[in-house]
């Protein structure tokens, strides 16, 4: 385990721009030109604390370019709303997505920043209206509103979980249909897909994605790639990832080199495959 100065990254991300995007990416900076693959995805693509996340062991593997296009807050709107970055993965031989959380995106029920999708902006008037006690302007991020509105009353926060489901497969159709070529979606967790009619695990990531929300959305790509940490593979990588002491209780929630190794490989054979 390494350990710099209190309070300092351990990690020099190299965090560069493509296109006219306004989100910041892990670099150094790649190469938009002949044939690379490109990821999207959260804070697990981007890699935080891993000297060589996933996107770039795959590079490794199987010689074709990596462009890693990971953002630490980004859900489906990020990229969504973003042609540049929809340009690029059109221009790529294939993309890979991971899949984000349900939560982190604009619905009937509220707003999210269009960059930091975990920042909660305002409530709908039909939010206003289901939880008419509830101050919002007492929140500035989606996860600790829908935590607080679930604890208030189950039934309710059911309608809101519903629409963020149903708004969750929409978003990420519109978002791969937007994509020209092949997509390639990636779960990426320390646990499997809840089945239909199961309650999904309350406050994992990616929030409230079930196997039939992703089932929804196979049609419309090359290939789905299921991985499921287990925890002794998470423990196994620890002392690989790089962080200074302030990050440990962020560092604890990451899931380590030899996941994304696991990732890697997996990803290797399928892209193979498909190209």
């Amino acid at each position: 385990m390494t350990f710099e100065k209190l309070g300092e990254p351990a990690l020099d991300y190299f965090p560069c721009r493509y296109g006219t995007s306004k989100l910041l990416f892990r670099g150094p900076r790649r190469r938009l030109e002949g044939d690379f693959v490109t990821f999207l995805g959260g804070i697990e693509t981007y890699g935080r604390f891993l000297p060589t996340p996933f996107p770039a062991l795959v590079e490794h593997e199987t010689g074709m370019r990596s462009v890693n296009l990971g953002c630490v807050n980004a859900g489906v709107d990020a990229y969504l709303n973003d042609r540049s970055l929809l340009d690029i993965c059109g221009r790529s031989r294939a993309t890979v997505i991971q899949l984000t959380g349900a939560h982190n995106m604009s619905n009937r029920f509220y707003a999210v920043h269009p960059r930091r999708n975990d920042r909660f902006l305002r409530a709908s008037r039909y939010l206003t209206r289901l939880y008419d006690d509830v101050d919002f302007t007492e929140f500035n991020f989606t996860r600790h509103m829908l935590t607080s509105l679930a604890a208030r009353s189950a039934e309710k926060f059911d309608q809101v979980r519903q629409e963020l489901k149903s708004a969750w497969v929409a978003r990420m159709r519109a978002l791969i249909e937007n994509i020209d070529g092949k997509v390639v979606l990636l779960w990426l967790a320390d646990h499997k897909p809840c089945e239909d009619g199961e309650d999904c695990v309350a406050d994992k990531d990616p929030l409230f994605v079930d196997r039939g929300m992703i089932q929804a959305l196979t049609d419309a790509t090359a290939s789905v790639i299921e991985v499921a940490a287990s925890p002794a593979e998470i423990a196994a990588g620890r002392d690989d990832m790089v962080y200074g002491a302030m990050d440990l209780p962020a560092a604890e929630e990451m899931l380590g080199p030899v996941v994304h190794r696991r990732v890697a490989d997996q990803l290797a054979r399928t892209l193979d495959r498909l190209m």
